[in-house]
């Protein structure tokens, strides 16, 4: 019998090279098209709504003359201060994966507490709504970080705790406290600078403090790190509980602020304003971008947001046969289109 020499083992086949590229480029331009399809995720979800407002306001530049002047722009960009305020302290809130229902009777309570103690000078009708305010922001963290409650529930609570005691303080609204006039607290609401209010000048200085915080500071990294996850967060070390409690914290006293630097405007305190401003102030952060699961949000984008509700409550002022209630159907509108198109970013950017 013929002997015949085993079979050689067959070996690899050599990896193809494709004729333009050569070995391994294709895979290479597969993960830069990976990379570049998440940076344009992630550049929509933080910075589309700006392009949705300078979309609407140069449209509704050409339509209506009256909507480009100068006194048009200070007055959307006074009334959008005192929400974005409050939105600012939302938005820290919202990054931890937490929720705050109380801002808008705590922004009340703030105004109705600073024209009161605005009788005893600058100070005290500063003071006092952040005093009381921030205590309120400190006991919503304490519960939601040290009892383990539910953020919805502490808040909700809060929020009905805040109206009753701006109730009992104004005699179930009779009476309504009026800031002295020509005094240095009213000053702060009214006076302005090259035409601008200060309430302006405030909120673009606390909107800055507020970038710096959460982008160049630890505790705004820890602030991402607890809406990823608290329970990473926690392996890692980091201060949960006290960052939570920090950040509503900061909520309460932001919306303490707003409603004092509000009465100041008004010369007054008026008990039945921030009705509905805590979903205003949510819609604002959820559509410039902050994820309301948390991890992921930006300061700017909770700015362009509370621009652009202002913008569309002017335009509908500016329409004259709608009344301000549409707002609230356009700004729902929005705010389901931002919330699927973040659902369709994020699954986008996980295939990536």
């Amino acid at each position: 019998m013929n002997e015949t020499s085993p079979a050689p083992v067959a070996s690899a086949p050599a990896p193809r090279k494709t004729p333009a590229t050569g070995g391994g480029k294709p895979a290479t331009k597969a993960a830069t098209r990976s990379l570049t399809g998440r940076r344009i995720a992630e550049l929509l979800q933080r910075q589309g709504v700006l392009v949705v407002l300078l979309t609407v306001v140069i449209v509704a530049s050409f339509i209506y003359p009256s909507f480009h002047t100068l006194d048009n722009a200070r007055g959307v960009t006074v009334q959008a201060s005192f929400l974005a305020v409050v939105a600012l302290g939302m938005t820290m809130v919202i990054i931890t994966g937490g929720i705050d229902l109380s801002v808008g009777s705590v922004f009340a309570l703030g105004g109705v507490l600073a024209a009161w103690a605005s009788q005893w000078g600058f100070l005290p009708a500063l003071l006092t709504p952040l005093v009381v305010c921030g205590a309120i922001g400190l006991l919503n963290g304490f519960l939601v970080a040290r009892a383990g409650m539910a953020p919805f529930i502490v808040t909700l609570a809060t929020l009905l705790g805040a109206r009753g005691l701006l109730l009992a303080i104004t005699d179930e609204g009779a009476t309504t406290y009026l800031v002295p006039k020509d005094s240095a607290f009213a000053e702060l609401g009214q006076g302005s600078v090259w035409g601008f209010g200060y309430p302006i000048l405030v909120a673009l200085a606390l909107f800055g403090a507020g970038g710096l915080l959460l982008q160049r500071t630890s505790f705004g990294q820890t602030i991402f790190a607890v809406g990823g996850s608290s329970d990473a967060a926690t392996l890692m070390g980091l201060p949960v509980a006290r960052t939570k409690m920090l950040v509503y914290t900061l909520s309460g006293l932001l919306a303490g602020l707003a409603g004092a630097l509000n009465a100041a405007r008004l010369s007054s305190g008026v008990t039945i304003l921030g009705v509905g401003m805590e979903l205003d102030a949510i819609s604002a952060v959820v559509i410039g971008g902050t994820l309301l699961i948390g991890g992921a949000g930006s300061i700017s984008g909770t700015l362009w947001g509370v621009l652009l509700l202002q913008v569309i409550q002017n335009l509908i002022n500016q329409i004259g046969t709608l009344n301000s209630s549409y707002q609230s159907v356009v700004s729902g509108g929005f705010l389901i289109v931002v919330v699927v198109a973040q659902r369709y970013l994020a699954r986008g950017r996980r295939t990536t």
